[in-house]
């Protein structure tokens, strides 16, 4: 069996993630539109940054499927995101994965 064919096999029955991932600290605002209409933000840092997403932890509950908005506050460019991932509470909050909505391959400004 040659590599490629093992990665595949490998692989298989998993899901193939898009992009590399890395560890990365960046300061960020998530905003979305809570149960009651309101507008609610919070501030955070991500733990892992993706061309396509992130992993960050807020201590607001927020559902999968949630809309949002993320702003990256090292370079002030926002880009809509989805909630696709819900782990469980931390001392410091929920543990979310964001996917970011065609996003500029730039937007973390890292290369990836």
């Amino acid at each position: 069996m040659r590599n490629s064919e093992f990665a595949g096999a490998h692989l298989q029955g998993r899901e193939k993630r898009r992009g590399v991932r890395l560890n990365s600290r960046v300061p960020v605002t998530i905003e979305w539109q809570g149960t009651s209409g309101e507008s609610c933000q919070e501030k955070t840092h991500t733990r892992v940054v993706g061309p396509y997403g992130c992993l960050l932890t807020i201590p607001a509950e927020i559902q999968i499927e949630q809309s949002i908005r993320v702003t990256n506050l090292a370079n002030n460019v926002s880009n809509a995101g989805v909630v696709v991932w819900r782990g469980k509470k931390q001392s410091d909050g929920w543990e979310l994965g964001i996917e970011l909505i065609q996003p500029e391959m730039d937007f973390w400004g890292l290369e990836l």
